[in-house]
């Protein structure tokens, strides 16, 4: 039987970090972290907060250590509506990331709150 994509995010999600945009700003802003954005390059430069670095998720786990390699960085990780970023989000925390948080907002709400 295959499980839907929501159950399995909803799955994912009971084992991370999850804030908001007006949350992640303010750690950005009083402290040291990236902000990453997971969708795909053409979404990205559509619209993206401008301090965030964009690495598809299907890249993540190779391009990531390679532009972070401290695995205690404070990441944060969003993408257009939150699945790609929950993914994202698991498959750092496989490989060793020990502060990863998901933005869970709409990109629109995220570009709003971090471009003001």
């Amino acid at each position: 039987m295959l499980v839907s994509t929501q159950s399995l995010i909803q799955s994912i999600k009971k084992s991370l970090r999850c804030i908001d945009a007006i949350q992640a700003k303010q750690a950005l802003v009083t402290g040291e972290g990236i902000l990453i954005d997971v969708r795909e390059p053409h979404e990205h430069q559509q619209q993206a907060p401008k301090s965030a670095i964009n690495i598809p998720r299907g890249m993540i786990e190779f391009m990531l250590p390679q532009k972070v390699p401290n695995p205690d960085t404070q990441i944060f990780i969003h993408c257009a509506m939150g699945g790609r970023a929950m993914f994202a989000a698991e498959q750092l925390n496989r490989i060793g990331y020990t502060n990863v948080t998901v933005i869970e907002a709409p990109v629109a709400t995220i570009c709003k709150c971090f471009d003001d």
